[in-house]
């Protein structure tokens, strides 16, 4: 069961990222696989959360669902526990989302969202309980702020870049319009370095590690502590793996920098493997 606050849930899940205005590029070639990926939160190496998902990639639709919760020094991160999914098409290399949802609890609190979007506009839009009209704390949102952006689950999933195994450092260099249902942000990619990691159970080899950046836009509170805590300048990575069977690459860690000892979230488990185009079709709704 995942929580995120909302400017911060596509940073962990599935963590992390979409990638171009209506879709992420997937390249020419048919995307058919699935992914299965476990992570640990860890601040400062001490253990605060978890985080699970799956993604499954057909030839003419995709299905992503997360679930996690996490607890103690991360919590103005990532408090609480729930569940997201996102499903959409495949079409003309790209990945566009037609449907968010998000089922979140928080102490007391608990809220649930429908996002319904086509060709990266969005559609309808419901939120359980409403949230209120005016809020004089946070930045508005127009209807500007609903067009040409993805969700946060599609957002992870990144196009390779050249050949092979896709890690190039064009597939870092992007930035990534986010809408959650309630707030507007943007990611900003840019290439840093190729490193190794190391699952515990599956993936093990090269991988692409990009800087990453937060730019609330709209919907955010600017005196929030997450706000403040992701403000530019934060020294963020996010270290990307190839999904076999695809040309996509899907987050293996993100590592924030903290005083207090870093933020990372790290997989245990991430396996991917191939499937026949018979097994990969998914049928968006």
């Amino acid at each position: 069961m995942l929580k995120l606050p909302p400017a911060a849930r596509g940073t962990l899940i599935a963590a992390g990222a979409a990638l171009a205005l209506t879709g992420a590029a997937i390249g020419e070639a048919p995307a058919q696989g699935k992914l299965t990926a476990g992570y640990t939160i860890s601040v400062a190496r001490i253990p605060v959360g978890k985080l699970a998902w799956t993604a499954d990639i057909g030839e003419d639709g995709y299905s992503i669902a997360g679930n996690g919760e996490a607890s103690g020094i991360a919590s103005f991160l990532a408090g609480g526990k729930g569940t997201v999914a996102t499903r959409g098409t495949v079409k003309d290399g790209q990945l566009s989302p037609t449907e968010f949802t998000s089922d979140i609890t928080q102490g007391d609190d608990k809220g649930r969202l429908t996002m319904r979007l086509e060709q990266g506009s969005v559609t309808e839009l419901k939120i359980d309980p409403p949230v209120p009209a005016a809020d004089p704390d946070r930045v508005p949102l127009a209807a500007a702020h609903q067009q040409g952006v993805v969700d946060p689950l599609t957002a992870w999933l990144a196009p390779a870049a050249g050949t092979g195994d896709g890690l190039a450092r064009e597939a870092c260099e992007r930035t990534l319009p986010v809408f959650d249902g309630q707030k507007r942000y943007d990611l900003k990619l840019a290439f840093k370095r190729m490193d190794k990691a190391k699952a515990d159970k599956g993936y093990q080899g090269p991988v692409l590690v990009c800087a990453l950046g937060l730019q609330p836009i709209a919907g955010h509170r600017p005196a929030s502590s997450m706000v403040k805590f992701l403000a530019p300048g934060r020294d963020i990575e996010l270290w990307l793996a190839p999904v076999a069977g695809t040309r996509l690459l899907a987050p293996i860690r993100v590592q924030i920098a903290n005083l207090l000892g870093n933020i990372v979230v790290q997989a245990q488990e991430f396996e991917a493997a191939a499937q026949s185009p018979a097994r990969a079709a998914i049928t968006p709704q």
